[in-house]
């Protein structure tokens, strides 16, 4: 009874939690719109509301110029972000295994960290020239350290009594490392690969920035340079909803991964084993 009861105050607490949210975006973009058609603001530097939304409606709409871009980009940030993250995870595996070898990489890593990578663009692009390469690669390197660093404090962390009861029953070094350390480590590895994804996003769109002939980079530069700003807001909202796609992809996947730490999904995926086990004790007795 106190479920059922308690269930619509949810929801309905929900609703009422975003309603002051909606109000007061709605009340920026007014105060916004009045103040550019006032002269308050003035309309060449920051456009209307409006302004955006016709761009919007043009690039997506009527013209729907932004979809080659916005693809080129998206694919850039994922598949430098695949060529980062395996090359760390690969990095942090071994660090994690192999003491000598973890001092050895690590202040590489730390250096490549530390590199401005908005510097490293013109080297990247003399490398892998003015196509996709170049963008995959500096999104693959702006990628790799966060990955790397959680991966690694991840697979390093001591679990005293657990690695003891695993060595009770007779497991193995390797057998510790797969069923006990790498589960642990799985948190830390997933959020480091949603900072990884996001600044993949950020790298690729620095080097179109920098010397490209397609992305969304590349659209923006053209609108801020003919000052046709409401279009350039336009790009620069297509860019943020890439990187929203990436990071709540991510999420999708932590989720679905690291079920244990949320109650739902854990008792889910109980329910869902023991459905199997059923349906597998049914077949033995037929």
């Amino acid at each position: 009874m106190s479920d059922v009861s308690q269930r619509p105050s949810r929801l309905t607490g929900g609703a009422f939690g975003l309603l002051p949210h909606l109000l007061l975006f709605v009340a920026i973009l007014a105060l916004w719109e009045l103040a550019v058609m006032t002269g308050v603001i003035t309309s060449i530097m920051i456009p209307q509301p409006s302004a955006v939304a016709a761009a919007i409606w043009k690039l997506y709409v009527t013209e729907r110029t932004i979809y080659e871009h916005f693809f080129i980009t998206l694919t850039e940030a994922v598949v430098g972000f695949l060529i980062g993250a395996a090359v760390a995870v690969s990095l942090a595996v071994a660090s994690a295994l192999n003491e000598p070898f973890k001092r050895y990489v690590s202040p590489y890593a730390i250096v490549l960290n530390v590199t401005p990578g908005i510097a490293l663009t013109p080297v990247i692009i003399a490398w892998f020239g003015y196509g996709m390469g170049s963008k995959m690669a500096l999104a693959a390197i702006i990628s790799f350290f966060p990955i790397y660093v959680n991966t690694l404090t991840g697979l390093v962390q001591r679990h005293g009594d657990r690695e003891d009861l695993f060595r009770s029953v007779g497991a193995t070094d390797r057998q510790v490392f797969l069923k006990l350390r790498v589960p642990s480590a799985l948190p830390l590895m997933f959020a480091g690969f949603k900072i990884g994804l996001t600044t993949a996003l950020i790298g690729a769109v620095v080097a179109e920035f920098a010397q490209a002939t397609a992305g969304v980079g590349v659209l923006m530069s053209r609108f801020s340079f003919q000052l046709n700003m409401a279009s350039s807001i336009a790009a620069l909202l297509s860019m943020t909803l890439i990187g929203l796609i990436l990071f709540y992809s991510m999420e999708f996947l932590d989720d679905r991964v690291v079920f244990w730490r949320r109650e739902s999904r854990r008792a889910a995926a109980s329910r869902a084993k023991a459905r199997r086990w059923t349906a597998l004790m049914g077949k033995e007795e037929d």
